[in-house]
């Protein structure tokens, strides 16, 4: 097969662990072939510092990763800032090894052969400050989503208890409803006056 990247390199990414394989030609096999040198390295952001640093000077200008859960994002963020590298996001179904024993050192190796082949499709990144935004704006939807959930819990127990406060307003909680809901705990009941706040 052609060689599409000869300086590649292949990240098997956990929570806890990194296993990182190099394919350069300047270490090559008994078989002519890049020999895989292959190293561990923890997420700390030190660690993935060091991960960088590593790969820089194993001479590696491709690097590639699967998109497993949140695992990636740090690695991305940090090689990214460092400037040396194309970085690649593989979907992880798109490149299932073959049948067998299955090993982090054995994932990292294959994933650095497929990319030194070009057999790997980048996923879309974003860049980080589209990222960020990206993260705030479904952080503020999730915010809302979970208000919106706790004033229909509150007029659903409003409603169980025959409080029919939506009825009267069209915000139950708006000023005018609270201050009804003031008056109710304290004990008033006349509507009119109800009414008038």
């Amino acid at each position: 097969m052609d060689v599409v990247h000869a300086r590649c390199a292949g990240l098997d990414v956990h929570k806890k662990l990194v296993v990182a394989c190099a394919l350069t030609p300047e270490r090559v096999g008994a078989n002519g072939q890049p020999a895989p040198v292959i190293r561990r390295f923890g997420t700390m952001t030190g660690e993935l510092q060091e991960l960088a640093a590593w790969l820089a000077e194993q001479g590696v200008q491709q690097v590639a990763m699967e998109s497993t859960g949140v695992y990636w994002q740090p690695v991305w963020n940090i090689l990214e800032e460092v400037g040396l590298f194309e970085l690649l996001l593989v979907n992880a179904r798109h490149i299932k090894a073959v049948p067998g024993r299955k090993t982090d050192v054995k994932d990292a190796q294959w994933l650095a052969e497929l990319l030194r082949h070009g057999l790997v499709k980048a996923g879309f990144v974003p860049d980080r400050a589209q990222r960020e935004l990206r993260e705030l704006t479904r952080y503020r939807t999730a915010l809302i989503e979970e208000r919106t959930d706790h004033v229909n819990r509150l007029q659903k127990t409003l409603e169980t208890a025959n409080i029919k406060l939506s009825a009267v307003v069209s915000d139950v909680t708006g000023v005018s409803a609270r201050a009804m809901l003031a008056a109710l705990t304290a004990g008033r009941t006349d509507s009119e006056a109800l009414a008038d706040l």
